[in-house]
C-alpha cells in the first residue's frame, strides 16, 4: 500500500499489475488521455490480456511481469520526461508500445544511451525500420505499406478522384510516401493535397476544397478525435466521398467517436480479424474467460505485442538485464499464431501483414 500512494504521488499509472510484487518491470509511456486515448485503452486491454494470464500461471521463469505505464497526454515532451524517468529512475528492463511517430522519434537517443530494448512500438513509420533502429523492435506494419495497399484498391474500384489530407508532422510526411507511391502506381495525382495542424486541427478552409476539388475518396492521415473532426467537417460541408484512414485508428473507441458517420468508412488493418488466425483465436479465448467482449483490431495488436515481449523475456532467461533481453530479441524467430515474427541484427520490421476494412451499420469492422 506504501509502495502504490508513493508511485500514485510521482503522477505514476499502474494500469497492469499483479497481486504479487513484481520482479521484471517494463515502462511504457503513452497517451492515456488526450487524441489518442480511445485507441490506447483497447492496445493495452489486449496487452493485458495476455500478460494476465502469463502472470496467473508463474510468470516468466517464476516471475510477474509489470507494467508501469505512464500518461504522456500525447504530448512528444511529456514522452521524453517519462521514458527518462523509467529508464534512469524505475530502472526498466525494456520500454513497452509507446504511441505517436514524433513521441517515439524523440526517445531514440535515450534508447540507444542506455541499451534499453524497445518492443512494440504503435507507429508504422518507416524510420523505425529502414535504417534499421538497434534498440526498436517493431511488430506491426509499416503505415507506407498500408496507405499504399488502400490507394491501390481505391484504383482498382475505379475511383481516380482522390484527395489526401495528412497531419503536418512525421507520421503525417511518411504515411503520405505510402499513398504518394499508391498514387504512383495507379498512375494519377491527388486531386488535393492538403494538411492540418496536430496540436490544433483545423478543417474548416480543407473542407470546402475537398468539396470543390470533386474527391471522390478522401484519405485522412491522423490520430484519434483530429481525424474525427476531419471526417465530420468534410461531410458537413456537402461531401459524400469514401474516406479511408490508417490502422492507428482501428479501434472500437474510434467507431464510438465517429457514431452515425462512421458507416462505411475504410480503416486499414495490420493485424487479421479471422479466426482462422490461431492468434486471434487465443485473443478471443482469453478475452471470453475474462469477461471482456469482442477484440478490436487495437486490442489484438497490444496482445501481438506483449506475446513478443513475453517470449523475448523467456529466452533470456532468469534474471534477465537489458542486455539479455536485447540478445534475445536480435536472435528472435517463432509463430504468433498463424503470423510468423522474426529479428535478426539487419532487420527489426515485424509483420508485414496489411489489409482493409470498413466499418459497417452497427458499427463493426468488417473485412
Amino acid at each position: 500500500m506504501k509502495l502504490m500512494t508513493s508511485l500514485a504521488a510521482m503522477g505514476l499509472l499502474f494500469l497492469l499489475q499483479t497481486n504479487a510484487v513484481a520482479e521484471i518491470l517494463i515502462g511504457q509511456t503513452v497517451g492515456v488521455t488526450g487524441a489518442v486515448a480511445a485507441t490506447v485503452k483497447e492496445s493495452m486491454q489486449g496487452a493485458k490480456l495476455y500478460l494476465d494470464a502469463v502472470n496467473a500461471k508463474g510468470g516468466v521463469h517464476g516471475e510477474k511481469v509489470e507494467v508501469i505505464t505512464l500518461d504522456d497526454k500525447f504530448d512528444t515532451q511529456l514522452t521524453l520526461a517519462h521514458a527518462k524517468t523509467l529508464i534512469e529512475e524505475r530502472k526498466v528492463l525494456a520500454l513497452f508500445m509507446t504511441r505517436g511517430t514524433p513521441h517515439t522519434q524523440g526517445i531514440l537517443p535515450l534508447l540507444d544511451q542506455h541499451g534499453v530494448p524497445l518492443i512494440g512500438p504503435s507507429t508504422g513509420a518507416m524510420v523505425f525500420h529502414q535504417p534499421i533502429q538497434p534498440h526498436v523492435f517493431n511488430v506491426r506494419a509499416a503505415y507506407q505499406r498500408e496507405a499504399e495497399k488502400a490507394i491501390t484498391h481505391l484504383g482498382s474500384i475505379g475511383i481516380t478522384r482522390i484527395a489526401l489530407v495528412h497531419v503536418d508532422d512525421s507520421f503525417g510526411t511518411d504515411a503520405l510516401n505510402g499513398a504518394q507511391k499508391g498514387m504512383a502506381i495507379i498512375k494519377l495525382a491527388p486531386v488535393l493535397l492538403a494538411k492540418f495542424d496536430r496540436s490544433k486541427p483545423d478543417f474548416s478552409a480543407i473542407a470546402p476544397q475537398v468539396v470543390k476539388a470533386e474527391a471522390q475518396a478522401v484519405m485522412v492521415i491522423g490520430s484519434g478525435t483530429a481525424v474525427v473532426q476531419g471526417i465530420k467537417q468534410i461531410k458537413a460541408a456537402g461531401s459524400g466521398a469514401q474516406f479511408i484512414t490508417l490502422s492507428n485508428n482501428a479501434s472500437e473507441g474510434f467507431v464510438k467517436l465517429l457514431g452515425e458517420q462512421g458507416r462505411g468508412v475504410i480503416v486499414t488493418q495490420v493485424f487479421p480479424q479471422s479466426f482462422n488466425y490461431a492468434l486471434v483465436k487465443e485473443a478471443s479465448q482469453l478475452a471470453k474467460a475474462q469477461g471482456v467482449g469482442s477484440v478490436s483490431p487495437a486490442m489484438l495488436e497490444g496482445f501481438a505485442s506483449a506475446k513478443v515481449l513475453v517470449e523475448a523475456l523467456r529466452r533470456s532467461g532468469p534474471k534477465p538485464t537489458r542486455e539479455k533481453l536485447l540478445a534475445s530479441l536480435d536472435n528472435l524467430k517463432f509463430d504468433l499464431g498463424g503470423l510468423e515474427i522474426s529479428y535478426d541484427k539487419t532487420n527489426h520490421t515485424g509483420l508485414d501483414f496489411a489489409d482493409l476494412s470498413i466499418i459497417t451499420i452497427d458499427g463493426k469492422f468488417r473485412r
